[in-house]
């Protein structure tokens, strides 16, 4: 079947209660599906709404106090891998500084030199 703009439109809360009525009345889906041309998926999930007797739960959004902690932390974590980073690179370059003192106190080449190995 080919949704188009008509068989779409179709499918109003009315023409669903229509199908569901019918649902109580006919037990074989695959036929109800086929009168109300509709896909027997969407039977059986009408179904299971009107046994909900609602809509699926939708999502509960977040409180804004969860979501505050959230970002703070993911902030926190961000900041610690940074700080990582940094520490990393100040001792490296703590090390080259080191090696350029000793090398030129001696007048030695410089540490880019292929010479120390």
């Amino acid at each position: 079947m080919v949704r188009t703009w008509k068989t779409w439109k179709k499918r109003t809360p009315e023409f669903r209660q229509r199908a569901l009525k019918r649902m109580q009345e006919e037990s074989d889906l695959g036929l109800l599906a086929k009168e109300f041309s509709v896909c027997v998926r969407t039977v059986y999930r009408w179904k299971e709404i009107q046994l909900l007797g609602r809509v699926k739960p939708a999502r509960e959004p977040k409180p804004p106090e969860k979501k505050l902690e959230e970002e703070i932390q993911r902030l926190k974590q961000s900041l610690a891998n940074r700080t990582l980073e940094v520490d990393f690179f100040k001792g490296a370059l703590q090390k080259v500084k080191a090696r350029r003192q000793r090398n030129t106190a001696t007048g030695g080449a410089a540490s880019t030199t292929k010479s120390e190995e």
